[in-house]
């Protein structure tokens, strides 16, 4: 529940196409009912992910704010995060007993990361139809987001992926930090992810 710091505020990032919003979408659905949820979405120059989640009803429009990044999307989630900030104050004020607000990155990649003072909790998103090696080839979202999740499992055997590959992989380059396969379109791994926030994230 909310914290004496406000609510838990948890990073959404990965590169385009990976499923970050189907996750936020999925997360919003399946959280709302028993916490406060808001979300901060970042494109560079549209609202388009914001629009999309409040066309899947995923929450009430009240509680979805757009930013436009402009230019390079990782400064408003790393050196800069005024913008993010501004639009989590503005949610925080007009919706006071907010438990979670989720923001989520624009599209980026392997070396994307959120400041410490934007998010509490970091989730990074790939998808196995980028390959079997993305897990390998590290990066700050690869190795020091707080949960990695590995989408679209259902599609390995079209694009010729082992999962039990990305599995070793992922495990030896994070160390202890936990991994989840998903398959966001069926709603497969949501409820990982869910436990994962309610435990690491102290809900």
């Amino acid at each position: 529940m909310k914290s004496a710091n406000g609510p838990l505020r948890v990073g959404i990032g990965g590169p385009v196409g990976s499923g970050k919003t189907a996750l936020t979408e999925k997360l919003c659905k399946a959280m709302r009912d028993r916490y406060s949820v808001a979300v901060v979405t970042n494109d560079i120059y549209t609202r388009e992910d914001a629009d999309a989640l409040i066309r899947m009803q995923a929450l009430s429009s009240d509680r979805v704010v757009g930013v436009e990044t402009g230019g390079c999307p990782h400064t408003a989630i790393r050196e800069d995060a005024s913008i993010n900030l501004q639009a989590i104050a503005g949610l925080n004020e007009r919706i006071p007993d907010l438990d979670v607000i989720f923001i989520e990155s624009g599209g980026d990649n392997l070396a994307a990361t959120f400041s410490p003072d934007l998010a509490d909790v970091t989730i990074y998103v790939i998808s196995v139809c980028q390959g079997e090696e993305i897990p390998r080839k590290g990066g700050p979202g690869i190795t020091r987001s707080d949960l990695l999740v590995i989408n679209k499992k259902d599609l390995a055997p079209y694009v010729e992926v082992d999962l039990d590959v990305m599995d070793r992989d992922a495990a030896r380059m994070r160390d202890a930090r936990p991994h989840v396969f998903s398959d966001l379109k069926r709603g497969e791994g949501v409820a990982d992810i869910v436990r994962f926030l309610e435990s690491h994230g102290g809900l």
